[in-house]
């Protein structure tokens, strides 16, 4: 094993929370030992707010792959860059500007004619995220238990993925958070952010090991462990700290996966 990946929401923190501490401390000891890949679906700027800012006094940030909506942009640290506060974008798939327009347009229509516009909402529910467009029912800033209330069997978001998939079959439409649901580039997913890592860094399967709480057969984790990742199954961050406090007392250091290598903005991007 050569490198740790992870789901984001209710794998380290609760839904769109920040690390707690104790987390924040067990991820500080394993970048001291082995390179960690986080990958959600959320946007930089979340990542930002619920993992690069408690971690921010680590001295091992270089160590730290960041991979926003589902792989489609990859960020790595680097202590000579400034823009973004040392974070350094090594690609970007962004949609096209037509791709995205249709995006928002199907899953605004579709939420709207089956009953699922919430009037009560914290936050935008719908979402640019440059490779990414998000409807979130709730509001990106909804309570957790708002969120685990609103669709407990997964109906609504599964309506709602059909109807905007038969308008844009051009495009990816997946089940994302307990209340979202993200349209993206036609077969990405997370195994795609997964392989991207893969050929980045020369690395293979048995390289490789993932913790999420969605690995059943249509959670948004499920392609990672289908193309044959070696998978940790949790329910929420205490059972990843749990692991990881058990994983730290055996886990040999393992030598640095090189460095971030800037490009230029709008690199790889469709837009």
């Amino acid at each position: 094993m050569r490198i740790i990946l992870f789901d984001l929401d209710d794998t380290l923190a609760p839904s769109k929370s920040r690390l707690e501490d104790a987390m924040t401390a067990l991820l500080t000891g394993l970048l001291s030992r082995i390179d960690v890949c986080i990958i959600s679906g959320g946007r930089f700027e979340q990542f930002e707010k619920q993992v690069l800012d408690p971690l921010a006094g680590s001295p091992d940030l270089g160590r730290l792959h960041i991979m926003p909506t589902c792989g489609t942009q990859y960020y790595r640290w680097s202590p000579t860059e400034t823009r973004r506060g040392g974070w350094v974008e090594q690609y970007a798939e962004n949609l096209s500007e037509d791709e995205k327009r249709r995006a928002l347009h199907a899953v605004e229509r579709g939420a709207r004619e089956l009953g699922l516009w919430e009037s009560r909402t914290w936050g935008p529910i719908l979402e640019d995220r440059g490779s990414q467009i998000t409807f979130s029912a709730l509001g990106q800033a909804a309570p957790v238990a708002a969120k685990a209330a609103w669709d407990p069997d997964g109906r609504k978001k599964s309506a709602l993925q059909d109807y905007a998939a038969e308008r844009l079959p051009d495009l990816e439409v997946r089940s994302g958070g307990s209340t979202s649901v993200d349209i993206t580039r036609k077969g990405i997913d997370k195994a795609y952010g997964v392989r991207q890592l893969m050929a980045t860094l020369d690395l293979e399967l048995e390289d490789l090991l993932f913790v999420g709480d969605r690995l059943d057969e249509g959670g948004n984790d499920y392609p990672v462990k289908a193309m044959g990742v070696e998978c940790v199954a949790v329910r929420n961050w205490q059972d990843t700290a749990a692991y990881l406090s058990t994983l730290l007392e055996t886990l040999p250091y393992q030598e640095p996966l090189g460095t971030a290598e800037p490009v230029s903005t709008g690199a790889r991007n469709r837009a």
